[in-house]
């Protein structure tokens, strides 16, 4: 997949008008030229002074025939110099790219070309071997573009994506290719650091091209990107991803820790195919909040992921038991403002929060963090959930933040990304 970038190389120079400037053949010592200033061979000067003459009235194949026979004349590099850039000319009045590549690279190779073009020289060039898949060649290009101070943002992903090319799809997470995608990471890296330096907003697809590669390759960062692609676009698919990164990372978190990730999908739309429906609803029916797997299986049905079957056996198993639990609320709520500890306030708190009664599970989370006695990160995350979906986002970016441990911390974390997309 090619980068979606801020800035077209293809014919550059012919899009902005920008055609070289070179020495007139018949310019006097004391006139100031831009360019270098070349001795070029009477034959190579009679064959271009032809290409020129043809190239005016349009005659682009006879303007070729002329600096093929221009080429076989040269004896030099200002030569070769001075045929490139008729050939850069010629190829922005013909629109053709292949000549164009073909000059820019004889103009490169001269060793002769201005300071202050090497570096877009460079990074046409870089593209367009990138277009004929020639990536180490479009890595040297597009370093040297960088190595002239041309733009970072527009040259590196050329580099990052030469880099992906050397790559391949296959097997990516063993070498060479996985040295390749970090080395095209690193540069991808740099573009959007430079985009953002610049004042300009980085394409999300970068991000998410990124986690692909970084995935693909078994890295490490694969997270980190995942983050930045979640910052660039906040959807509930690329929070979907975080999460799913997340449970990876840690396999042997509990059904409860795994139920408050689940609801962050939940919360974002970030439930996308059935096996989230029904991984969400199975680990509400473990931790007995039957509401729950009620509320997710029937959102999943009437967004037709889910059909009849799908999680019918811990739907039929939970629906019978809601009316019963739903009616000992209001006792347990009484037996909770008597307990000595916060445990029979926290369960309650859980069962409310899954009937979607977020006021009442709040002041029971509430009551349970003032009897103590439970587990205070449990607590506070959770109570961050009732308050997120209550649409307290203060309250429950400081409920979030109060989680101080271990896995439960990075649960909390997620859920704070989320808030940080509604302005928290």
């Amino acid at each position: 997949m090619r980068f979606v970038t801020p800035v077209s190389l293809a014919l550059a120079l012919a899009l902005t008008g920008g055609a070289v400037s070179a020495p007139a053949f018949a310019a006097k010592k004391e006139e100031k030229k831009a360019g270098p200033q070349l001795k070029v061979s009477p034959d190579v000067i009679k064959a271009l002074q032809t290409a020129q003459k043809a190239a005016e009235g349009q005659d682009f194949a006879g303007a070729k025939a002329a600096l093929a026979e221009a080429d076989s004349k040269a004896t030099s590099n200002d030569d070769k110099y001075q045929i490139g850039a008729i050939k850069l000319n010629t190829s922005i009045a013909s629109k053709d790219a292949a000549l164009q590549g073909e000059a820019l690279t004889q103009m490169l190779d001269s060793g002769l070309t201005p300071p202050e073009q090497a570096g877009q020289f460079n990074a046409i060039a870089a593209d367009q071997a990138l277009q004929a898949k020639n990536f180490d060649l479009a890595i040297q290009r597009g370093q040297a573009a960088v190595a002239a101070g041309y733009k970072a943002e527009a040259v590196q992903p050329t580099i990052a994506q030469a880099y992906f090319g050397k790559a391949g799809t296959t097997n990516t997470s063993a070498e060479p290719a996985r040295g390749f995608t970090q080395q095209g990471l690193a540069a991808l890296k740099s573009a959007a650091d430079a985009m953002k330096a610049s004042g300009q907003q980085v394409p999300a697809q970068w991000y998410q091209i990124g986690v692909g590669r970084a995935e693909g390759a078994k890295l490490p960062d694969v997270t980190e990107w995942a983050k930045m692609a979640y910052q660039a676009e906040p959807s509930g698919q690329n929070l979907r991803t975080l999460v799913r990164l997340f449970q990876r990372a840690n396999p042997n978190i509990s059904n409860r820790e795994n139920l408050d990730v689940l609801r962050l999908l939940g919360a974002s739309d970030g439930l996308v195919v059935a096996g989230d429906f029904t991984e969400y609803a199975e680990m509400a029916s473990k931790t007995g909040i039957y509401g729950e797997v009620k509320s997710v299986i029937d959102k999943g049905r009437s967004k037709g992921v889910l059909n009849a079957s799908a999680g019918a056996d811990l739907y039929s198993t939970a629906v019978p038991k809601i009316a019963g639990d739903k009616g000992s609320l209001g006792s347990a709520e009484a037996d909770a403002n008597k307990a000595a500890n916060g445990k029979i306030a926290a369960a309650t708190a859980d069962a409310y929060l899954g009937y979607g009664d977020y006021a009442k599970a709040i002041s029971m989370f509430d009551l349970a963090k003032q009897k103590g006695g439970v587990d205070a990160d449990e607590i506070n995350t959770r109570l961050g959930i009732a308050k997120t979906l209550a649409g307290d986002t203060a309250g429950a970016k400081t409920a979030f933040e109060a989680v101080q441990a271990g896995s439960r911390k990075e649960v909390a974390g997620l859920w704070i990304a989320y808030l940080g997309t509604k302005g928290a």
